[in-house]
């Protein structure tokens, strides 16, 4: 049997390779490179280790009733075709910058008309791709498997009177801090219109839409005026609330200076560049802010109800802040884009409102020290993955919870925990799909760069232990509520300083350090 690892495209005439591994403990991995320029097909093969037991699977069990051979040649067919395409189209592919600079003074109406159509062409473009690679896997293997392939072919339930992924047929949100806002168990619509409007000002200043800034600004600091009654009624303290949203607002000023200064200064000069990033550190100021405000807004007391069949396991009853540093075993330097950087710091906001026994078995193993001086066991351009300890065991090896058990070797199972936005609380052991809410969307997706999951074995949801990946998100290849992972692993925190490091962490690497720096008194362990 054969698993697709990976489909892509490295440019305009670069090879398009796919690969299939066999079903065997010590995998040999068979490449094919489709050179799109002289429609030659080359081919080679390589052995590589053993794969992890605990994995990030492709689930796809349906096309095990197809011959492989058939499903081969089919697929590279289909692949050759899709990619021809794909090459036609994006062989010069405008960015949105270009297309910014282009529309001038136009309305911001068509900035984000354009922006969008860009993203249609490229994520549809892509979909063609990933699914000719699709059709290489007539049955997926237990193995190191590409996330990306589009779970958007495979059978599913959706109920479309639901919320669906936020990559369905919208912009999608890669912003981890956003993401964790919008993640908070509150529910007042006028600070989620500021929030909006707030979190729009960070991305007009990226693209350049000086003016559309300037009008969200105003936008915001009229909300803070006229709303300030209705957001504070929903806060635990009225007064601090009512202090916070006067620091916003003071905020706004300066923003609004700096925005106006990187209108009055060449397009491309330094003096333009020192204007705009004043007003990206002040707009990230009101951001904080703007979370400490939304914090206030959670009800005294809540916890995210869980099954008390999982009282016997530790549980996170809030976020926790876990700060990480990687190193090199050779002692060599990190290389992210050209700056070096001798230690690799990572700072992770772990959610226990979502996912509170995953972020609690996460915390807990944190605490005790159980990935210090353990290595990365997967890097492959898709996620990073660790969590294996040495020896037989394939986790975390402790008391097990009566509801789940004990793995093989005596690890300490959790259940797989998927919490559905418009729901009241996660369900567990099963996934979005056995649930019959396939493409429905999770609180929190794997959207962002450096979303963290929780691993497992490919068909047993209840086979977590200690194992978790970071996902290397892409926009054109894993859109949220397409991919092959929300709803079917939880999504348990992001990182949320220093995600730019995982582009340059390789297997072998050293976790030298992992530590709760905040919300430890959240762990809530087991009586």
């Amino acid at each position: 049997m054969t698993s697709v690892r990976r489909a892509y495209s490295a440019g305009a005439h670069a090879p398009i390779r796919f690969c299939s591994a066999s079903a065997s403990r010590h995998h040999a991995v068979h490449c094919t490179d489709l050179n799109i320029a002289s429609s030659r097909a080359i081919s080679h093969s390589h052995h590589s280790g053993p794969p992890p037991d605990h994995i990030v699977p492709v689930r796809s069990d349906w096309l095990g009733h197809y011959q492989t051979t058939k499903m081969n040649l089919r697929s590279s067919c289909a692949l050759f075709l899709a990619t021809r395409s794909v090459e036609a189209f994006t062989s010069a592919p405008p960015s949105k910058t270009s297309f910014q600079t282009k529309l001038g003074s136009t309305s911001r109406d068509d900035e984000n008309a354009v922006a969008d159509a860009v993203d249609s062409v490229k994520g549809a473009l892509s979909g063609m791709a990933l699914a000719a690679a699709l059709w290489t896997s007539p049955a997926m293997i237990s193995g190191q498997l590409d996330p990306t392939a589009a779970s958007q072919y495979l059978p599913s339930s959706t109920a479309s009177a639901k919320e669906m992924a936020s990559g369905s047929g919208t912009r999608v949100n890669k912003d981890p801090e956003s993401l964790l806002r919008y993640g908070l168990p509150i529910k007042n619509k006028e600070v989620r219109t500021l929030q909006k409007n707030i979190e729009e000002i960070r991305n007009d200043i990226a693209s350049k839409r000086k003016s559309a800034a300037l009008d969200d600004a105003k936008k915001a600091k009229g909300i803070i005026n006229s709303k300030e009654k209705q957001m504070t009624a929903s806060c635990r303290d009225a007064q601090v609330c009512s202090d916070i949203l006067a620091n916003m607002k003071t905020e706004m000023t300066p923003l609004e200076v700096s925005l106006k200064e990187s209108q009055d200064f060449l397009a491309g000069s330094e003096q333009e560049r020192k204007a705009l990033d004043d007003s990206y550190k002040v707009q990230d100021a009101i951001q904080k802010e703007l979370t400490t405000l939304q914090e206030q807004m959670i009800p005294p007391g809540y916890v995210t109800p869980v099954p008390s069949d999982y009282d016997d396991l530790p549980q996170l009853e809030g976020r926790a802040t876990v700060e990480m540093i990687v190193k090199k075993p050779d002692g060599s330097n990190f290389d992210i884009e050209g700056s070096l950087f001798k230690e690799a710091k990572m700072k992770m906001i772990i959610d226990g409102y979502t996912a509170p026994v995953t972020g609690g078995n996460f915390v807990d193993l944190v605490k005790k020290g159980f990935y210090n001086d353990m290595d990365i066991q997967r890097s492959d351009g898709f996620v990073v993955q660790t969590g294996n300890p040495k020896g037989e065991a394939e986790g975390y090896v402790g008391t097990p919870s009566k509801s789940v058990g004990a793995g093989k070797h005596g690890e300490r199972l959790i259940p797989s925990e998927i919490f559905v936005t418009g729901d009241k609380a996660p369900f567990y052991e099963t996934t979005i799909e056995d649930e019959g809410r396939g493409g429905e969307a999770t609180v929190l997706p794997f959207s962002s760069y450096g979303a963290m999951g929780w691993a497992r074995e490919e068909y047993d949801a209840n086979s977590g232990s200690s194992q978790f990946f970071w996902l290397l998100f892409d926009s054109d290849l894993t859109p949220a509520g397409k991919n092959v992972l929300d709803g079917r692993y939880p999504v348990f925190g992001y990182v949320v300083e220093g995600s730019d490091f995982l582009r340059d962490i390789k297997e072998g690497d050293i976790i030298t350090s992992a530590k709760v720096t905040e919300g430890e008194e959240h762990l809530k362990m087991p009586k």
